[in-house]
């Protein structure tokens, strides 16, 4: 623990940066900013050498431990409360973009990794699903910052372009909210865009946004288990499902019970957002932007092709689900 706390100290100074920054203008997300300085901290400084056991830790146990406390936020009775119709519209949603990018992915010769991670990160719920697919396969640390980008750039674009079509869509502030939940990446994100159209749309976008949410359990698992099998045919043995992930399901079912009282839950919320940033500078200083500038425009075209098949299929269900 001793040779990590060096790395660990650099993580959380840059957590401590990101989050002074994003008080002093909230609109700026911590979390990508977090990515973004240990970005530039590792290419236009230089990491120290006894910081990378720690950063190591940061990128692996720690992130993990974020995506746990995740869990904490979701409860089986906001859930059902949706109803079966709007269940089956959002899971079909979440089908249909991840294996619609995937496709997308393999037309535009986009590497595997990346498509998966783009594929997750827009289907779930943005930097957070990433990070915790990236803990499954591992991509290039170039991929997964690209991943980020991307998610980022279109889940800020969402808030500029979603609120202005409602009127021209003929939604009513529900099912703006529903669609807005459905298909926008990040929770802050969701939250900046359905609050355009009042306490009713914010209040549905959480639900449903949630509910995506809960999806990441399954997606990962399913990666997991493919990854699995290819890693076998190379001699090697992960674990059927991420001891992760089975801890995220049990914080998702102690939520549901109600035994962790509101003020905790609270500083467990600032916690896990501290954890991912830690994990996420870490993912940042491995990024080469040289190598990064490489992967061309093609990763771009498959973001903003995932952007648009979302908001369609989320549109298209809304209009089956909340009519």
């Amino acid at each position: 623990m001793t040779r990590a706390a060096p790395g660990l100290a650099l993580a959380g100074i840059g957590v401590a940066l990101s989050l002074g920054a994003h008080r002093a203008m909230p609109d700026l997300p911590p979390l990508v900013l977090c990515v973004a300085l240990g970005i530039a901290l590792a290419n236009l400084a230089r990491v120290p050498d006894g910081a990378a056991p720690g950063l190591k830790v940061a990128g692996g146990p720690v992130l993990k431990l974020g995506v746990v406390l995740l869990g904490l936020d979701l409860v089986f009775p906001d859930i059902l409360a949706l109803g079966f119709r709007a269940l089956l519209v959002v899971v079909g949603v979440v089908v249909i973009t991840f294996f619609g990018t995937r496709w997308a992915g393999r037309k535009l010769g986009v590497s595997d990794n990346l498509s998966l991670l783009v594929a997750s990160g827009f289907s779930i719920c943005g930097v957070s699903a990433i990070a915790a697919a990236n803990g499954v396969i591992d991509a290039d640390e170039d991929e997964v910052a690209f991943s980020v980008a991307l998610v980022t750039l279109c889940g800020t674009l969402a808030i500029v372009t979603l609120p202005p079509l409602q009127g021209a869509l003929g939604l009513d502030d529900e099912q703006f909210g529903a669609w807005v939940g459905a298909s926008v990446h990040d929770v802050a994100q969701v939250v900046a865009t359905s609050s355009t159209a009042g306490s009713v749309a914010l209040a549905t976008a959480i639900v449903v946004k949630l509910t995506r949410v809960m999806l990441l359990a399954p997606l990962i698992a399913g990666i997991a288990l493919r990854h699995r099998q290819t890693s076998t045919e190379r001699g090697e043995r992960p674990p059927l499902v991420p001891p992760f992930i089975v801890a995220f399901v049990a914080m998702v079912v102690i939520a549901s019970i109600g035994i962790v009282p509101d003020r905790a839950l609270v500083r467990i919320d600032d916690l896990r957002t501290v954890l991912l940033g830690m994990a996420l500078f870490a993912l940042g200083t491995r990024v080469n932007v040289s190598r990064m500038r490489r992967l061309g425009a093609r990763p771009l075209a498959l973001g903003l092709a995932s952007w648009l098949l979302i908001a369609v299929v989320a549109y298209a269900g809304v209009r089956l689900a909340w009519s």
